[in-house]
């Protein structure tokens, strides 16, 4: 509106002025009106509008031809000027809106929020680069496993822009759905890695890689599986103020055919903060390696090591972002570990005969009693005789029974054979086949881990509303984490 306006104003004025006067020359400032609220289309029009009022109305100035085409150039030359800004902020208003929707589709695909977890403490920070290229493909997770375990996950995927968000998006996904199936670390990675092959070979024009570093901690044994792909390494700062970068065998990011994977299994104490990130955290662009591993030691350990995470999350930004531009994604993830105490974990193992299930089923009722749990007697019981019963009957020894007693209550049948029980409808006519049919209707989820000695059927419970053992748990959390923190 104001562009059209300006153009009839001005029109009017140098029709009414000397032909001597140069108030032609105020139709320049139309296209440049223009550019600033119109499209290039129109802004266009209104130029090509403009030269062709200056030239109608000055076509018979005193001033010569010559200066007439000097000033119709001058018109002219503006004019272009003014469709070239349209174009800037037009292909600006693009990028903004990709970026924006790249953004957008990052914060929906990052986990929003973390659940309460009996292994760890968690805390976490994202900060999208500030650049041009829009934001990448860095990401987190943390994901509940069996066992009361828990798995963490890093990843950064190369680029940035709306392919590195989506691609993020489908590795997520495809982590949570290996994750589920209890793989170890490195055949989790060595199946993510078979995945990034498949996409590349898919769309050879653009070549898929990310970094991943995936652990699963067990707060029952405190042991810790690491397999890392290409990423940078995790940090553990230990309860007493020590900072270790734990060493992986070396591996390349995923997405190159025929890569073998190692896992690494350490043991964590109680209160060992574990620090994953992506390279955005450590800047190498502008740094060597070892003084940016040495700056986010030196951040980790000040002032203490019991500092609550969100503090120890922000001072590490603080120490290793600084106040400038960032041109890479960030992402950080802080996880303080925990110990299940001995009076929530019960083990048995039993002997290979066919009164294995009677006495199961007595050791699980009176442990349960000593829980306050006499509600889930009998769901239990049918749970443990089922499981056991099809252990020594198909399977082979060792066969340990376990219970875990945390936020839900965990029933654990391990023996020496890999082979896995399937579910199944059982016909009105089969004599079997119905057990885990009735376990996965009393249980909330079940499922089957293999490990190097055979496999674990475990199944989840729901614990009552109120329960000793609930009371329990949380007050030992809560002095656990009073000794850390400390006065």
């Amino acid at each position: 509106m104001l562009p059209s306006l300006a153009l009839v104003l001005v029109t009017a004025v140098v029709l009414f002025a000397s032909s001597h006067d140069h108030y032609g020359l105020l139709l320049a400032a139309v296209p440049l009106l223009a550019a600033a609220v119109h499209t290039v289309h129109t802004t266009a029009l209104l130029g090509v509008l403009t030269v062709a009022a200056y030239a109608a109305l000055r076509g018979t100035q005193a001033d010569g031809w010559d200066v007439l085409a000097i000033k119709l150039g001058l018109v002219a030359g503006i004019s272009l000027v003014g469709v070239l800004l349209a174009q800037a902020r037009s292909r600006e208003r693009r990028l903004n809106v990709t970026e924006d929707v790249a953004l957008a589709l990052q914060q929906e695909l990052l986990p929003r929020a973390v659940p309460a977890l009996p292994a760890v403490d968690v805390c976490h920070h994202y900060v999208p680069a500030d650049t041009s290229a829009g934001v990448g493909g860095d990401w987190f997770d943390v994901i509940p496993l069996s066992g009361s375990r828990v798995a963490l996950v890093i990843g950064d995927v190369v680029g940035h822009g709306v392919h590195a968000a989506a691609l993020m998006g489908r590795l997520r996904t495809a982590v949570h759905t290996l994750a589920d199936l209890d793989l170890a670390p490195a055949e989790l990675l060595a199946r993510m890695n078979d995945l990034l092959v498949r996409l590349g070979e898919e769309d050879p024009d653009r070549e898929p890689g990310a970094t991943l570093l995936f652990l699963v901690y067990d707060p029952v044994t405190g042991g810790c599986t690491m397999a890392g792909a290409g990423h940078t390494p995790a940090a553990f700062l230990t309860a007493d103020g020590n900072v270790e970068f734990p060493h992986l065998p070396e591996s390349p990011p995923l997405g190159i055919p025929a890569t073998v994977f190692e896992d690494t299994e350490f043991h964590l104490d109680p209160g060992t903060v574990i620090a994953m990130y992506t390279d955005g955290l450590l800047d190498l662009r502008a740094q060597e390696t070892d003084d940016a591993l040495a700056l986010l030691a030196r951040a980790l350990t000040t002032p203490a090591a019991g500092i609550p995470l969100d503090q120890l999350c922000d001072r590490i930004c603080g120490a290793t972002l600084g106040f400038g531009r960032n041109d890479d994604d960030v992402a950080l993830l802080l996880a303080r570990t925990r110990r299940l105490g001995e009076d929530n974990v019960a083990n048995w193992e039993l002997e290979a005969d066919l009164q294995a299930a009677a006495r199961a089923r007595a050791l699980v009722s009176e442990q349960l009693r000593l829980w306050g749990l006499e509600d889930l007697v009998f769901s239990t019981e049918l749970i443990v005789s089922e499981l056991v019963t099809n252990a020594i009957r198909y399977a082979a020894p060792p066969v340990t029974l376990r219970l875990i007693c945390s936020q839900v209550l965990v029933c654990e049948v391990s023996d020496g054979s890999d082979t896995s029980p399937h579910l199944r409808r059982a016909h009105s006519m089969d004599e079997g086949g119905r057990g885990l049919f009735l376990v996965s209707q009393v249980a909330d989820r079940w499922g089957t881990r293999h490990h190097r000695a055979g496999k674990t059927i475990w199944v989840e419970q729901s614990l009552p509303a109120v329960s000793r053992v609930q009371n329990t748990v949380a007050k030992q959390a809560g002095d656990q984490q009073s000794t850390l923190v400390g006065p």
